[in-house]
């Protein structure tokens, strides 16, 4: 079974393509599972997300394709939360009719660390402590115990901007905290895309997931149907390398391990 659990559309204001189209993408990848989780709404950087009043059209729109590919593959609906330690989360959709959320982190107190146009900050602080701060929030996201899959695990790598501590020692408070959430960590081959040139998370950082036995689950990050199941066999080939065989799908906040 294949599955691909993290896509956005042109709700958001920075993907491209029709939402059918990315299905019947899909469908010519082989793909058994698909999830569109589009950046949920919320008071902050507004211009890069699913603006609150067109909700219900997003998921209007999800559940006719639903219906008029219900013979051809499983069709999920979603989103994909920013979580910011001072910026409150949207109850519309904390507690929305979904079959997951992923919960991720793109900023460091307003700064989107992960958008080009903000890249010259890294300058001017210290990498091991932004760093730190990353795996910070992202332990303080897992203890909210909001949210079912953590998206793009290290992020932070995606400049390329590595810490001189020892990874697996920054991440070690969020790891433990993504275990005692029972979160899911994505395998999210986007940094193949990016300046790191390798998938999130590294294959250290999913030995130790392995390690602490927290299950993973596959996303593509598609912001564009090309993206669609992008790299989705080396994400397989990195998870069978580390020694994961079953991965995790969802429904209705329920979750189910499959063997891919």
């Amino acid at each position: 079974m294949r599955v691909d659990l993290h896509n956005h559309t042109h709700f958001c204001n920075h993907a491209n393509g029709s939402m059918q189209v990315y299905v019947e993408k899909a469908i010519e990848k082989g793909i058994d599972v698909f999830g569109f989780s589009e950046h949920a709404p919320m008071d902050f950087d507004q211009h890069y997300r699913l603006p609150l009043e067109k909700k219900a059209e997003y998921e209007t729109e999800v559940k006719r394709l639903q219906e008029m590919f219900s013979n051809d593959i499983e069709i999920l609906l979603a989103y994909e939360v920013d979580f910011m330690q001072n910026v409150p989360m949207l109850d519309e959709i904390l507690k929305a009719k979904v079959d997951y959320l992923i919960g991720s982190v793109h900023f460091l107190d307003g700064w989107g660390f992960d958008n080009p146009e903000f890249i010259g900050s890294y300058e001017n602080r210290d990498i091991d402590t932004i760093w730190q701060e990353y795996f910070n929030t992202i332990e303080a996201m897992a203890k909210a115990n909001l949210f079912d899959i953590v998206g793009h695990l290290d992020l932070i790598k995606i400049f390329k901007f590595m810490p001189k501590k020892e990874i697996k020692s920054i991440a070690n408070g969020a790891l433990k905290a993504i275990k005692n959430a029972n979160m899911v960590v994505e395998i999210n081959p986007a940094g193949l895309r990016k300046p790191i040139g390798e998938t999130y998370p590294s294959k250290e950082l999913l030995e130790a997931c392995f390690e602490l036995d927290i299950a993973i689950t596959f996303g593509s990050d598609a912001h564009e149907i090309a993206q669609v199941g992008f790299k989705y066999e080396e994400a397989k080939a990195l998870a069978q390398a580390v020694g994961y065989t079953k991965a995790m799908r969802f429904k209705n906040r329920d979750r189910e391990l499959f063997i891919f």
